[in-house]
């Protein structure tokens, strides 16, 4: 493991996307049982795509499962496909099947976007609502979440903010569906401005096809539009970066950083 810290930021580089998968359960677990040690609850917002499935599985079996009062986690999702839940592509079928299904986790502490609605935008609505209830939000606050997990493609989007979507603006909602062009179809996502209220982002990012991107992400010129992942920058909480070697092979012109 190599870390490179700046002020805002922390890159903890992987020799393989094995080692980032341990690297992100270690720390989900870390902050599980601090935060616990004070509190009743701790809150994740979960991240979908190929690279978070490892992490599930390790969390699913021992060591890790063993040490996680599971009762007292609720797991929510940064975003959703418009497909029913058993679909394969369904982010939240994906974490059910390596990870919640496996754990006696209550019903209730599920919160799971409810994307195959007929109308993306009333399935974005009903997540609203059940945001501002479970974190007991007044008019215009937003839920922190202790922990959140992020991908990132190669395009620079994450969660289901992608280059150009009206999405990246939107500064009063907590939940929108999008219109995402190049796939065809909506999607369901949490805002900006939802992320960036959590005490701990953690991006997870791994692949040689995303190197590229993640060192123009991680410079300091930004063009969000472009790079939606550079608008995930937390307001007063921590951002890591755990990236796998093949991703960090472009970073070495960051000089240290």
């Amino acid at each position: 493991i190599r870390a490179m810290c700046s002020e805002a930021t922390q890159i903890h580089i992987f020799d393989d996307s094995e080692a980032l998968a341990r690297g992100a359960a270690d720390e989900f677990v870390r902050r599980v049982e601090s935060k616990l040690e004070s509190g009743d609850r701790f809150s994740v917002a979960l991240s979908g795509g190929s690279t978070p499935k490892r992490l599930y599985a390790l969390l699913a079996d021992p060591p890790y499962r063993d040490r996680v009062a599971w009762e007292k986690i609720h797991f929510f999702w940064g975003d959703e496909r418009t497909v029913p839940p058993g679909h394969p592509d369904s982010n939240f079928g994906a974490a059910d099947e390596a990870l919640l299904s496996k754990l006696e986790i209550p019903p209730v502490n599920v919160h799971r976007i409810r994307a195959e609605m007929s109308d993306p935008a009333e399935a974005a609505a009903e997540y609203e609502a059940e945001l501002r209830r479970h974190f007991k939000l007044g008019d215009g606050a937003f839920p922190s979440f202790d922990l959140v997990f992020l991908g990132m493609g190669a395009d620079g989007h994450t969660a289901s903010l992608f280059p150009g979507s009206d999405a990246l603006g939107e500064e009063r909602r907590l939940v929108v569906a999008t219109w995402v062009e190049k796939l065809g179809t909506h999607r369901v996502t949490l805002t900006c401005p939802v992320f960036r209220k959590a005490a701990c982002i953690l991006f997870m990012v791994s692949g040689a096809d995303k190197g590229e991107t993640l060192r123009y992400v991680l410079e300091d010129a930004a063009e969000p539009p472009r790079y939606p992942a550079q608008l995930i920058r937390p307001d007063a909480g921590e951002l890591s970066w755990y990236i796998d070697g093949a991703a960090a092979q472009a970073l070495e012109d960051l000089g240290g950083r």
